[in-house]
């Protein structure tokens, strides 16, 4: 664990520094875009963190390189080699769009590009842990590996539109990930896969960690599609890695049939928020028919906003939704079947009605307009209907109460 610690640690250090460096640059040449129609931050604001975040991984793989708690990993180099790789094509992809706005298609290539680079190195699905270990075809494995990873990257990307959310998503989803590769390399039996998936985990977490000061609200930088596709490419490595190594008997005991399907039912839910996003937006696009790369304000955080909530707490619900999936599914690896479900079910219903609070605020609201007395000093505007004013009120402190909605309005 001490080892882990020490690469998550050079990993962040690395990528707090450079990211401070890259931001002084990136301000002092202009490296910045403009502001999108669907942007929720309002000034200019460098998006080249993932170059950081990459140099921050980089660094700590060569420090991970020299322990000899790693030997296992390194002993075969190729595949460590091959995800250094196709990181390098994803991140110099992601700031070619950063800078160019490329369109979707050379997006897509440069993706599949590097999802093959990691399956031609043995980076691949060759298993899957149903009914035991069930042997894939060479070509389908191929096909469902590539998949698999560009579906990922491209989910990550897509609910990179908050300051923090992706990173502290990421982080999340990584810690959680860790203890269960973790768990796995010490209880089932020592593996390079598995400890290929703790590694590549921990580097990714200290990376988040590293670049998370500078991308709280109000972010003073970007990660940009260089740093999402980043963190979507190592935590599809790291599942893939480590799913199917391992035996699902060896998991579950006598009485408890669900920890069997940990190895399939974790990868999906640490990555349940941006596989929903992802799934929701292309549904939408396809139905309208736009291509399912095209942008639009409509993704689930933009939707957090216009409920009413705010940006700091549109983040706060990604990560409370985040942390009770993944952090469930591994209970039911770790405890009776019964205190995770409580744990799941409680934090259902304390996630959702964090979610839904703004709706019931609303309600109040309109009630109270509803009830203020015509003809009164406090009657609102003729002009604006007065639920159409109240809907505009969002929290308690906001200088739009309900009070100023209901005073009289000065004549322009």
């Amino acid at each position: 664990m001490v080892f882990y610690v020490l690469v998550g640690g050079v990993s962040a250090l690395v990528t707090f520094v450079l990211s401070f460096i890259i931001l002084k640059l990136s301000h002092r040449f202009k490296l910045y875009p403009g502001i999108r129609e669907r942007d929720v931050h309002t000034t200019p604001t460098p998006r080249l963190g993932g170059i950081a975040m990459f140099f921050g991984v980089i660094v700590a793989f060569a420090v991970a390189s020299q322990l000899d708690r790693f030997h296992l990993i390194f002993a075969n180099p190729r595949p460590v080699l091959a995800l250094l790789g196709a990181a390098f094509v994803i991140v110099a992809l992601g700031v070619a769009d950063d800078i160019w706005d490329l369109d979707w298609m050379t997006k897509l290539t440069g993706q599949i590009l590097a999802a093959g680079l990691l399956v031609w190195q043995g980076v691949q699905l060759v298993t899957v842990p149903i009914g035991g270990i069930t042997i894939i075809p060479p070509v389908t494995g191929l096909v469902i590996t590539v998949l698999a990873v560009v579906l990922v990257m491209n989910a990550v990307n897509f609910i990179d539109g908050l300051d923090g959310l992706v990173a502290g998503v990421a982080l999340i989803a990584s810690s959680v990930f860790f203890i269960y590769t973790y768990i796995l390399s010490n209880g089932v039996g020592e593996s390079e896969y598995f400890n290929l998936a703790s590694l590549i985990t921990a580097v990714l977490a200290g990376a988040c960690i590293g670049f998370l000061p500078l991308n709280w609200h109000p972010a003073k930088m970007f990660m940009g599609d260089s740093g999402a596709l980043l963190v979507g490419l190592l935590m599809a490595a790291s599942a893939i890695s480590v799913t199917g190594q391992v035996d699902p008997g060896a998991l579950a005991s006598g009485r408890q049939l669900l920890p069997a399907f940990i190895p399939i039912l974790l990868p999906f839910a640490i990555l349940i928020v941006p596989l929903l996003d992802f799934a929701l937006a292309v549904f939408r696009r396809l139905r309208a028919g736009k291509s399912p790369f095209s942008a639009d304000r409509q993704h689930l955080h933009h939707r957090l906003l216009d409920m009413g909530h705010s940006h700091f707490h549109a983040v706060l619900i990604f990560y409370s939704w985040t942390a009770v999936v993944a952090i469930g599914c591994l209970l039911f690896m770790l405890v009776p079947a019964w205190v995770a479900i409580a744990f799941v079910s409680l934090g259902f219903v304390l996630s959702a009605w964090f979610t839904l609070a703004p709706l019931t605020r609303r309600k109040r609201i309109e009630a109270r307009v509803q009830l203020a007395k015509p003809g009164s000093d406090s009657v609102i505007d003729p002009r604006l209907d007065p639920l159409d004013e109240a809907s505009n009120v969002r929290e308690p402190g906001d200088p739009a109460t309900v009070d100023a909605a209901l005073r009289p309005k000065e004549a322009p």
